[in-house]
């Protein structure tokens, strides 16, 4: 098959940071589908393992990049329940995987649910990493209230594809007041567009926040810089708040200021369950099929906001360029 790879880390520019080879078709298990990729988005997650998974030692075989796919069920394993060949179906992936810039890939079907219908495949692809994201950290690792009662949310990194569909969940399901992130007037707008009921400046948080009326918040997703917005984090948040974050750093985070606040500190990454063949695997794929009807029903609003075309080492290059500038509202998407 047809696939876009890596053998060093490289920067983007480089003539080899993304080439174009040729390898077998992938082998499945008894729990796999076998896809035929139709569309995938482009995520931080991608960048970031292009650069540091090969910078000492080359892999032996093309790595293959890749957490978003939609695409047609050609064939299934032997325990697969569910699912049958010519299904349009639509996941995250496995990080431990080969991934998705590539015409097949074999995926656990209980990480997959079918695509949401009508919808075209470069618009579903935009929701699925980080829809999983944003649904885990809401109602799995800070538990926000999904009753009717009252809350604030805290989106910081609100423009992006995990903040954009963290503010539509929240604000159609909850009863959220959402204060989102933004230094830009296109992101502004975006964030309001997705929902946000306040805008902030990031660059002057806590004064920001406070404001736009808000002393303390019950909740925060950190999205951007976990480092960078610590201290105002911790200044924010409210006695038994929580906070939660994706972004992994290097520097020593003084936890100890929640302490008085009995505040919590969660953290989220899409790919543990698939990882670590947690008992609850399979929730992913109810997620998935709850946000697929959420879509059909106008409910949560696809976020692609760029669309190139064709399975190349050219457009991934071009699409891993515009990603690695950090300035991307809602998702780019790639239509195969």
């Amino acid at each position: 098959m047809k696939a876009v790879g890596f053998f060093n880390s490289l920067p983007i520019d480089h003539s080899e940071s993304l080439l174009d080879v040729d390898l077998p078709d992938p082998v499945t298990g008894e729990n796999d589908l076998l896809v035929e990729i139709e569309a995938v988005s482009i995520n931080p997650a991608d960048a970031k393992r292009r650069i540091r998974t090969a910078v000492d030692t080359p892999h032996e075989t093309a790595f293959v990049l890749g957490y978003d796919a939609v695409g047609i069920v050609r064939s299934c394993g032997s325990s697969v329940t569910g699912f049958k060949p010519g299904d349009r179906v639509w996941y995250a992936g496995d990080a431990s995987r080969p991934g998705s810039y590539a015409e097949l890939q074999g995926v656990d079907h209980r990480i997959v649910s079918l695509a949401p219908k009508g919808v075209q495949p470069e618009a579903a692809a935009s929701l699925p990493l980080v829809s999983l994201t944003a649904w885990e950290m809401l109602f799995s690792r800070l538990q926000v209230p999904a009753d009717e009662r009252a809350f604030s949310l805290l989106v910081i990194g609100g423009a992006g594809g995990v903040g954009s569909i963290t503010t539509q969940i929240a604000r159609k399901l909850t009863n959220a007041t959402v204060i989102a992130t933004a230094s830009r007037k296109e992101s502004a707008d975006w964030c309001r567009q997705m929902g946000a009921h306040e805008i902030v400046d990031h660059r002057d948080l806590v004064s920001e926040t406070r404001k736009a009326g808000f002393e303390n918040v019950g909740y925060i997703t950190q999205y951007a810089d976990t480092s960078q917005h610590w201290d105002a984090m911790c200044e924010l948040i409210a006695p038994q708040g929580r906070i939660g974050t994706i972004v992994e750093t290097p520097d020593n985070l003084n936890v100890s200021a929640l302490q008085g606040k009995s505040a919590a500190l969660m953290w989220e990454l899409m790919f543990t369950r698939s990882l670590f063949g947690t008992p609850d695997m399979s929730r992913q794929g109810e997620i998935l099929a709850r946000m697929a009807r959420l879509v059909e029903d106008k409910v949560v609003s696809t976020i692609e906001t760029r669309v190139l075309n064709g399975l190349s080492a050219a457009t991934l290059k071009e699409a891993h360029m515009i990603i690695e500038k950090a300035a991307t509202i809602g998702k780019l998407v790639i239509k195969y």
